[in-house]
């Protein structure tokens, strides 16, 4: 992180690779004075890593984007406080990258009345 003008102070957060964790890696985190986090599950954001060859499991863009939107009309409270995980590289086997279709996602959500705020906002207020 230093290489592209990062401090460790300016890194507060932590999100494991893959979102694995456990004891030992909050514990760790804790020790480093870093926040854990973690996406909020529901919408299928994070499946945006998957490729077709992976089956069952691969979800494309369309199928990303109609969870999220779904579950923001489905649930009572909606996407508020949500922490959604949309990952800025993917293997190249996916060739319908979701970010593609952030954009349009963020204007629809905003449409809906949705606000964005940093983590470090979010977290703030104790959403």
């Amino acid at each position: 992180m230093k290489k592209f003008g990062l401090r460790k102070k300016d890194a507060r957060y932590f999100l494991p690779p893959y979102e694995w964790y456990n004891k030992k890696i909050a514990d760790w985190t804790r020790a480093e004075n870093l926040q854990l986090v973690n996406f909020t599950p529901g919408t299928r954001s994070n499946a945006d890593y998957t490729y077709p060859e992976m089956g069952k499991s691969y979800r494309n863009s369309a199928e990303i984007y109609n969870s999220i939107t779904s579950y923001a009309a489905g649930s009572p409270e909606g996407l508020n406080g949500f922490i959604l995980l949309i990952h800025i590289g993917t293997d190249p086997r996916r060739k319908d990258k979701f970010y593609t279709n952030l954009a349009g996602l963020l204007n629809t959500l905003i449409k809906q009345g949705y606000e964005f705020v940093r983590i470090d906002k979010l977290l703030e207020v104790g959403i």
